[in-house]
């Protein structure tokens, strides 16, 4: 039998009135009209009698109503219950970072703990060339990705931070020690790519394959990890695009990083799948926001 039936039946016991019922239940009232119909045809007899004036429960309804109730009120509590524990946020959530687990992922991390001290927050790496690999398959539950993600499948926060872009090279490349450059410079230096299963929306974004301006950016190869890429960078094998927070956490001897100008910037947010998202998901979500909110200049650094 259709739970909402009941539901309809015993909310109209109690108002006696249809708009009441059907107010109650955010429901129409013809829709009302229309499950109570459908369950008295289960039940073979009519339940109310109703006229243009009043409404009110026949010898037969009032008999069922005395035998549904007690049932009725433990299935409506133990639903009631459920909900208030899918509220709740416990146990290990599963955090994916990319390359580096920068501040505003780690900052992130001891917001949500602080929130929900009955809850912890688990961090995996997440392989640039690989970015939604891991969260499709129920490895982890939420990842820190750029912004916008082009996945219908996947549901997304807002914007943790917004930063420029820097040029890692070999310290013996010509642009190495340069102030900056511009975007356009960037037709001149073989770019280092990342490899499938990558979208190609992604690729494009780590490694463009045109200037702002539509010359073509040369290619150097692909990577699968940020890792890969500095080595490759360090050989003076290419040039490898960068935001600026993950190039801080890399600064090495044999690595030059310039800033580059005329890019959009690289833009962090957090995705996850839409049919998996949890009251945790939502929860570390909401704390992330929190984190950049009070983190002042980072979303514009």
């Amino acid at each position: 039998m259709d739970f909402r039936e009941l539901e309809c039946f015993v909310v109209l016991s109690e108002e006696l009135h249809f708009a009441r019922t059907a107010e109650r239940l955010y429901l129409s009232p013809g829709r009302v009209s229309q499950l109570l119909r459908a369950l008295e045809t289960r039940i073979g007899g009519r339940l109310f009698d109703r006229t243009s004036r009043r409404v009110r429960l026949t010898p037969l309804g009032e008999r069922f109503l005395a035998d549904l109730r007690p049932a009725y009120d433990g299935l409506a509590g133990a639903v009631s219950r459920a909900r208030a524990a899918a509220r709740e946020v416990t146990g290990v959530v599963r955090i994916g970072f990319l390359a580096t687990p920068t501040d505003a992922v780690t900052g992130s991390v001891r917001a949500f703990e602080r929130r929900h001290p009955g809850s912890s927050a688990e961090l995996v790496e997440i392989p640039l060339s690989d970015p939604f690999g891991k969260l499709r398959a129920g490895e982890v539950d939420v990842v820190f990705t750029l912004l916008p993600v082009r996945e219908p499948d996947l549901a997304t926060g807002p914007a943790l931070n917004r930063v420029p872009y820097r040029l890692g090279v070999s310290v013996r490349h010509p642009l190495a020690g340069r102030a900056g450059i511009a975007a356009e410079e960037l037709a001149d230096v073989p770019l280092i790519g990342l490899r499938g299963p990558a979208p190609l929306w992604w690729r494009e974004r780590s490694a463009p394959s045109v200037t702002p301006s539509g010359r073509p950016i040369p290619r150097a190869g692909e990577v699968a990890t940020a890792q890969e890429g500095l080595t490759q960078v360090a050989l003076g094998r290419g040039g490898m695009l960068f935001c600026a927070p993950t190039t801080e956490h890399h600064l090495r001897p044999d690595v030059s990083f310039v800033p580059v100008s005329g890019l959009a910037p690289s833009i962090l947010g957090l995705a996850w799948v839409k049919a998996a998202e949890t009251a945790a998901v939502r929860a570390f979500a909401e704390a992330a926001a929190g984190h950049a909110l009070g983190a002042g200049d980072a979303l514009v650094a």
